[in-house]
């Protein structure tokens, strides 16, 4: 990849959204969608999970890639629970070093955490965790952020 590109296509995944949406695909069916198409990126993107948020707790309700036994994770809790308790996005580079962390997978090494936000108003998140160490630089997460704002306007 050259400077600035990302393994994400973000457009393409927007645009898929954008059509999914006008079928009348349903919410489960957008979260779907981008959890299948951002893991189909490929490397950094070795499991993507869409946590949606219900009263205090982030809900599971769609993933590629590695099943989780997170189906519910606490505000405040993990890497998960502490974006939206602290209202931003977080890119853990190495989550050996993350306090609190809770493992998906073993073979994780590092994870980013985009926030899908309406407005100051927090839908869920998408949590994408990566075999490699600071698997997510700027450009991959700004291609991820993009994904979230779209999916905020769709939900």
């Amino acid at each position: 990849m050259g400077v600035g590109s990302t393994a994400l296509d973000a457009d393409a995944v927007v645009r898929a959204l954008q059509g999914a949406f006008a079928r009348d695909v349903g919410r489960r069916g957008l979260l779907a969608l981008v959890a299948t198409r951002l893991r189909a990126a490929g490397a950094p993107y070795t499991g993507v999970y869409l946590y949606m948020l219900h009263g205090e707790m982030l809900v599971l309700e769609a993933f590629a890639g590695r099943p989780t036994d997170h189906t519910e994770i606490p505000v405040g809790q993990g890497i998960c629970g502490q974006a939206v308790a602290e209202r931003r996005d977080i890119n853990v580079a190495d989550v050996s070093q993350a306090d609190g962390y809770l493992a998906c997978s073993i073979e994780t090494r590092s994870e980013l955490v985009v926030l899908i936000r309406r407005h100051d108003e927090i839908l869920g998140q998408i949590d994408i965790d990566s075999d490699a160490t600071d698997g997510f630089d700027a450009a991959e997460r700004a291609a991820v952020r993009t994904v979230a704002d779209a999916l905020a306007a769709l939900l």
